[in-house]
């Protein structure tokens, strides 16, 4: 199969405009990343020298990892549930695209704001750490593998999760439901990721490369999945 890139980048110069008018989706883009910023500077900054062993033990940088999970699927569930609302679905669809670049599009809207973000505030983060923080605290919490471990889980994790919007917003009439169901639909991974953050589930080398596997297979699958999902004519015609 052949993609059309000029539509795909059509489809996200579309989004990216949309995201510009849309005040809830950029206070859902603010949000999500503050909580999980506020949450981990506050333990890292009343922990005092001797509180450097106990936060060893935990992956504060992990615990954020739930920005690439939360943030696209809140822009991911209003990819076709929001150009219902807006009365856009049809002409779009009416339009030669497939829906494999439809869907790539979409993805990739909600993807490149997602990553940029979520590493936009990990950088706050261990700026933050390593100029403020007791220094035996800084060396505790900015281990090199968690640091890895956000730069190769962050584009994994937003994907997927943008996969998981995207399906049910195929298949919801309401926004606002959407982005709820998506965010629910994405929670078990959350609760794994803080399970691993928190030392619950051990983190080994193994564990990570075992996880990134799943998830470049769960990434790749997901694209095909969603776009035998994708029913045409059903979302024209606004039929269940």
């Amino acid at each position: 199969m052949t993609i059309s890139w000029r539509r795909v980048r059509a489809i996200i110069g579309k989004e990216f405009q949309e995201y510009r008018r849309n005040r809830s989706i950029l206070v859902s883009m603010a949000v999500f990343p503050l909580i999980f910023l506020f949450q981990p500077l506050v333990a890292v900054f009343i922990a005092p020298d001797a509180g450097a062993g106990q936060l060893g033990h935990v992956h504060l940088l992990l615990y954020m990892l739930g920005i690439p999970i939360l943030v696209p699927a809140a822009l991911a569930a209003a990819t076709v549930t929001g150009e219902r609302a807006q009365g856009t679905l049809e002409p779009v669809l009416t339009t030669p695209i497939r829906r494999e670049e439809f869907l790539l599009g979409k993805a990739l809207a909600a993807l490149l704001p997602s990553v940029v973000i979520a590493y936009l505030v990990y950088a706050i983060f261990l700026a933050s750490v390593a100029l403020f923080a007791h220094p035996a605290v800084a060396a505790a919490v900015l281990k090199p593998s968690d640091i890895a471990a956000q730069l190769v889980f962050t584009p994994l994790l937003a994907l997927w999760s943008i996969w998981v919007g995207i399906a049910i917003s195929t298949r919801a009439n309401d926004m606002r439901v959407a982005q709820q169901l998506s965010l629910l639909g994405n929670l078990p991974v959350m609760i794994l990721t803080s399970l691993v953050a928190f030392d619950t589930i051990h983190a080994t080398p193994e564990l990570g490369f075992v996880a990134a596997a799943a998830l470049l297979v769960g990434d790749r699958l997901g694209w095909r999945v969603v776009a035998r999902l994708f029913d045409r004519e059903r979302l024209i015609t606004g039929t269940r």
